[in-house]
């Protein structure tokens, strides 16, 4: 397989530092973003043939500068993976503070928007690109206690299957978005939820070793595909 320029949102923890490891050891370039400066400095100094910054995807500004930096001095990606995510703590949609709400919303659903609208003209320019963005078993079904990330998930998979649509419409040959459900592994977040009971699903470094070649296998044929690990 050709290498690849491989951009990954919320690589410092979960999901996203194991894909890190994940396609590297593929052979392909990582571009990661997250929030916490410790943790990108780390993986910076562990790859440092890779790049990692410090940004937030809720931040239009902050994900305008990084792409700018990307496409100047690395490259335009061939695969944007959309995977920063929050979830809210537990508890029913009107005992939710309205600024936790909107927290999941600016993260889950605004921060994917912005970093598509960043990267998507130069991908279609470059002749093609895969985004993957994020879902959940909880965007395509529901759970008490947990309204705004289900809320922001089924958004996800609206939204992946419109921005499909618009290449279509618009003809972008080689374009492709799907919507990627994961599967429920013990990361952080899932501990937020089940709490004790999250030490018995996958752990990330093994759910990595399916995840990774069903990312580097999309095709254009996937086009608005709701997707699933497992």
């Amino acid at each position: 397989m050709a290498k690849k320029i491989i951009v990954v949102t919320g690589v410092t923890r979960g999901l996203g530092r194991a894909m890190v490891d994940g396609f590297i050891a593929s052979g392909h370039t990582v571009i990661g973003i997250g929030r916490s400066e410790s943790k990108i400095a780390e993986l910076a100094v562990l790859y440092p043939d890779h790049s990692f910054t410090v940004a937030d995807t809720a931040d239009l500004t902050s994900v305008s500068g990084w792409a700018v930096h990307v496409l100047e001095h690395v490259g335009v990606p061939d695969i944007v993976v959309n995977n920063a995510g929050v979830i809210n703590r537990n508890a029913p949609l009107w005992q939710v503070p309205a600024e936790e709400f909107a927290n999941v919303v600016d993260v889950n659903i605004k921060g994917v928007y912005h970093v598509i609208q960043q990267f998507c003209p130069a991908m279609i320019k470059n002749g093609g690109g895969v985004f993957v963005n994020f879902s959940s078993g909880w965007g395509r079904s529901v759970s008490s206690d947990v309204a705004p990330y289900c809320a922001s998930k089924w958004a996800i998979e609206g939204l992946s299957q419109a921005l499909a649509a618009d290449f279509t419409a618009t003809n972008a040959r080689g374009m492709v978005s799907v919507a990627l459900n994961p599967g429920i592994i013990h990361t952080d977040m899932l501990s937020s939820c089940f709490g004790d009971q999250a030490a018995s699903f996958t752990k990330p470094a093994d759910w990595v070793k399916s995840a990774v070649p069903l990312i580097l296998g999309i095709l254009p044929s996937d086009n608005g595909g709701a997707l699933t690990v497992g």
